[in-house]
């Protein structure tokens, strides 16, 4: 019951992202045909143009004509290329997912036990000048925006330092500062509340038992604070998803990464609608099935979550 609603959510959703992307990309003032040709095409050319891509029918009957290529794995045809969108998704998807992915990887691994080390050593008002470095730190670099930490990243580690390469997908080494500038303001923001749901879970009766117990700090928090803490540390990361996918569009096309973001900024300013509408489709897509799975792993760390939503 609870994923079977939560399925039917996602195509919802899903529904949504379809019409929005096919309608908004439609409202950007100019032709995308003459930008496509030239502004020195001929009429002539651009009007055949334009009836051979369907663009002079009805908005209706356009959204129509979409929705069956979809049902058919068709995706179109790239207005500037010529080249199908689908072979541009297939080669530029597994580049975003892989920064995404790691970006939330390490967003979780840093936090998690972060924000608990954070609450540990200064629950009860202790060690009030580390609170307010943390608090500090964490509130500055949360406010920065994605572009900022990218552009300030390439200029102290790449340009200054020369530790990463300036851009470019080439080894392992050009994958950190992608990473890093999608990765460190979500870090911040999760690393606060982990601190302050940590701090909740270590006043708890059982905390006070296990401590009674003369059980070893280790133990007491690793065992018992962390797995209560990590429940609503995934509940937040969930909903920072959606800032840190978004982010790619910005990060991939100041690091020249050979992702979805880059090519939809591309295909924006030259309006090609059908890479933008493919692009704002797989990324709207890998969002929501990111947040199911964020629901599922919740629904399994506490069952009482997928029955209170029943």
């Amino acid at each position: 019951m609870f994923l079977g609603r939560r399925v039917l959510r996602l195509l919802l959703s899903l529904g949504v992202v379809l019409t929005a992307s096919f309608s908004m990309i439609r409202l950007v003032p100019g032709d995308p045909v003459r930008a496509a040709l030239g502004v020195d095409a001929a009429p002539d050319l651009v009007a055949a143009r334009r009836h051979a891509l369907g663009l002079d029918a009805p908005f209706a009957s356009q959204y129509r004509h979409y929705l069956l290529g979809l049902l058919h794995g068709d995706l179109g045809t790239s207005l500037v290329t010529g080249t199908p969108v689908a072979e541009l998704v297939r080669s530029r998807l597994p580049a975003t997912l892989e920064i995404s992915g790691l970006a939330f990887l390490a967003t979780l691994a840093v936090a998690l036990p972060g924000g608990l080390l954070a609450a540990v050593r200064t629950r009860e008002g202790r060690r009030p000048r580390t609170e307010l470095v943390f608090t500090a730190v964490t509130a500055g670099v949360a406010g920065v925006p994605d572009f900022v930490l990218a552009a300030g990243l390439t200029a102290l580690l790449a340009v200054g330092l020369r530790v990463f390469p300036v851009a470019g997908a080439a080894g392992a080494g050009s994958f950190v500062l992608p990473v890093l500038a999608l990765s460190l303001a979500p870090t911040a923001v999760l690393l606060r509340i982990v601190r302050v749901e940590a701090l909740k879970v270590l006043d708890e009766d059982y905390l006070r038992t296990a401590r009674s117990k003369r059980l070893s700090p280790a133990r007491r928090h690793l065992r018992h604070a962390a797995p209560n803490t990590a429940t609503a540390a995934l509940t937040v990361a969930g909903s920072l998803l959606p800032a840190l996918i978004a982010g790619t569009v910005l990060v991939e096309k100041v690091f020249a990464w050979p992702g979805i973001g880059s090519a939809m900024a591309q295909s924006v300013v030259a309006q090609d609608y059908p890479v933008v509408q493919a692009m704002v489709l797989v990324l709207g897509t890998t969002l929501l099935l990111a947040g199911l799975l964020v629901d599922v792993l919740l629904a399994l760390l506490d069952p009482r979550s997928a029955i209170r939503e029943m």
